[in-house]
């Protein structure tokens, strides 16, 4: 059988040495040719919404990368092609509904199916972060997401930017602290959710490696322009070099 000839990720300043690596697992609202055709039988209209992707995240991830001189994975598929953000035994790795949405090209799709996709675009794309993540001992994974202001019948988020962390809190306290000196920012301390499942990115290639970590959630709408992602990025970038300052000096 022939290959699909899909690149399932993108690599951005992949020779760069940093020891900081930018991960982005929903850049993407792609849907590749092998799966229907390339369409999930959406309207176009869905496929720019958060359901298909993290909008804004992609430029948000490229843009700090260069500001940190660091590399960076992103994904090419969109989450509802298989979610690159979710372990193999999660019930959410293909979705068929999803804020309100039925994803019509997912709701008969079995088994066999599902375990195509992984192997097609999930499983390159995590063998692109692994790759990357071993380069170096101390590699710093940040993990770039977006997120919607308001989900369908609930109430407006008020949060600017989120920080999301489990048990592992080396690097997400200090850049915490730092980023509520920021008198501008309505910051979330596991907002707008708690974020990390059991095989997620942050837990694989991070948690489970004890290598120092966070997962940084923007609001879309605050992202949505190449200028406002390079500002975000240009914003962020001395804030996590302080952060993983004081995280180390307190290590010492």
């Amino acid at each position: 059988m022939t290959k699909e000839p899909f690149e399932a990720f993108h690599l951005h300043g992949a020779a760069r040495k940093s020891r900081w690596l930018m991960t982005c697992d929903h850049a993407s609202n792609i849907v590749p040719p092998c799966v229907g055709g390339g369409s999930l039988g959406l309207l176009e209209a869905d496929m720019q919404r958060h359901i298909a992707f993290d909008v804004g995240a992609a430029g948000v991830t490229r843009a700090l990368a260069d500001a940190l001189d660091a590399p960076a994975v992103l994904s090419n598929f969109s989450r509802m092609v298989i979610d690159p953000n979710r372990g193999l035994d999660d019930p959410t790795l293909l979705m068929k509904l999803y804020d309100g949405t039925v994803i019509p090209a997912n709701r008969t799709a079995d088994e066999v199916e599902k375990a195509r996709r992984v192997d097609a675009y999930h499983a390159p794309y995590h063998r692109a972060l692994t790759d990357l993540a071993a380069r170096q001992d101390d590699t710093v994974i940040i993990a770039i997401h977006s997120f919607t202001p308001r989900l369908n019948g609930r109430s407006p988020r008020p949060w600017h930017i989120g920080i999301l962390h489990q048990f592992d809190d080396r690097l997400s306290n200090p850049l915490l602290a730092l980023l509520h000196d920021e008198d501008d920012l309505c910051v979330g301390d596991n907002e707008p959710y708690a974020g990390h499942l059991p095989g997620d990115s942050v837990d694989r290639h991070a948690l489970q490696m004890g290598r120092a970590n966070a997962l940084i959630e923007l609001r879309s709408d605050l992202i949505e322009t190449p200028n406002q992602q390079i500002a975000w990025a240009n914003r962020l970038a001395p804030i996590l070099t302080q952060a993983l300052i004081q995280m180390e000096a307190k290590d010492a």
